[in-house]
């Protein structure tokens, strides 16, 4: 005699839940097992020797532990376009299978903004992992210009070093036009490094946005020495380090002007983006994602980092998911201001 309607329904219904935890914990299984035997590619979007280098190699050498399955990390410079050439290869060439991530110059957050013709990426489409820190950049000059105070940069002519589409550049244009500065960029440099060497070589005389931590790890006998003298920092809140230091939100009005700094500032919250590409399973990016916060409590990791002198504090993609959303939802009016100031002359 056949089974009631009702009781047929029933074992159908257990019949379904017990194939669908079944099938999750298969997935589950295949996700633990993906990483065995293999190798992961992090692309540093910036020049060898730089911060964003020293760092990325130093998360190479640890997150792999943190990985089920412990791949292999090997890594990449690639610092065309200050990270545009790295986060368009992340996002349409590279696999989207787990085994290929990426560590951004921040500026790619706002890049389409200022650089819309040779962004191929979309912020909203990429999956972020998370961030290696947050950032304070600071105006520099070299002991050989005139300058020793904030006020210089609005009397007195500052030649800089840029390199495209990176904060040294984008920088100066903004300091120039929302806050009246005299910054002459001499742009072409691959990055921060190429311009140390620059400011060295008195090819010019400073520099607009040179990351306070970087500044502290490779050039500490410079801010010892006083050879190179900070003159103003941007950050949305002065650094523990920099009390007395003058914010460039000090001198920067209100209304637009303002928003479009503060824009600028956003990115710094997520100063080192770490990113994989777009269709990401979403097992493996939850993987990827775990395995990145437990840096922020990895003591090799932090004791390495506190030996180089790296300033690291890692935040979790979803924080980095929030600042993604804020920035995509700027308005036109002051999108467009930021990008007409950043396309320069």
């Amino acid at each position: 005699m056949s089974k009631p309607a009702g009781m047929r329904l029933r074992i159908a219904a257990r019949t379904l839940i017990a194939c669908g935890l079944a099938s999750a914990a298969a997935t589950r299984a295949h996700a633990q097992d993906f990483y065995t035997g293999r190798q992961i590619s992090l692309i540093i979007g910036a020049a060898s020797g730089g911060g964003y280098d020293l760092l990325g190699r130093l998360m190479a050498r640890h997150i792999g532990k943190h990985i089920p399955g412990n791949p292999t990390i090997i890594t990449q410079n690639m610092p065309a376009a200050g990270s545009i050439a790295a986060a368009n290869h992340i996002a349409r060439i590279a696999p989207r299978d787990g085994t290929a991530i990426g560590l951004m110059q921040r500026g790619v957050l706002l890049a389409k903004l200022s650089n819309a013709a040779g962004v191929q990426f979309d912020l909203g489409q990429l999956t972020w992992l998370g961030s290696l820190n947050s950032e304070t950049g600071v105006v520099f000059a070299m002991s050989s210009a005139p300058h020793r105070k904030a006020q210089d940069l609005f009397d007195k002519e500052l030649i800089v070093g840029a390199n495209n589409n990176a904060d040294p550049e984008t920088a100066a244009r903004l300091y120039n036009a929302l806050l009246g500065t005299k910054l002459k960029l001499v742009t072409g440099y691959t990055g921060t490094p190429t311009i140390q060497l620059a400011m060295e070589r008195g090819e010019v005389q400073g520099i607009a946005d040179w990351s306070w931590s970087s500044v502290k790890n490779q050039k500490p006998d410079w801010l010892k020495e006083g050879r190179a003298i900070p003159l103003m920092q941007a950050a949305s809140h002065r650094h523990k380090e920099l009390p007395d230091l003058p914010n460039v939100l000090d001198f920067v009005k209100p209304g637009e002007p303002r928003q479009v700094l503060e824009l600028f500032l956003a990115q710094k919250t997520v100063a080192r983006p770490v990113i994989a590409p777009p269709g990401m399973p979403a097992d493996r990016t939850a993987l990827l994602r775990a395995a990145f916060i437990k840096l922020a409590d990895d003591t090799e990791f932090l004791a390495e980092a506190d030996r180089q002198k790296l300033e690291v504090g890692p935040i979790s993609g979803e924080a980095v998911d929030k600042v993604i959303a804020q920035i995509s939802a700027t308005p036109a009016t002051i999108a467009e201001r930021f990008k007409a100031i950043t396309a320069g002359p």
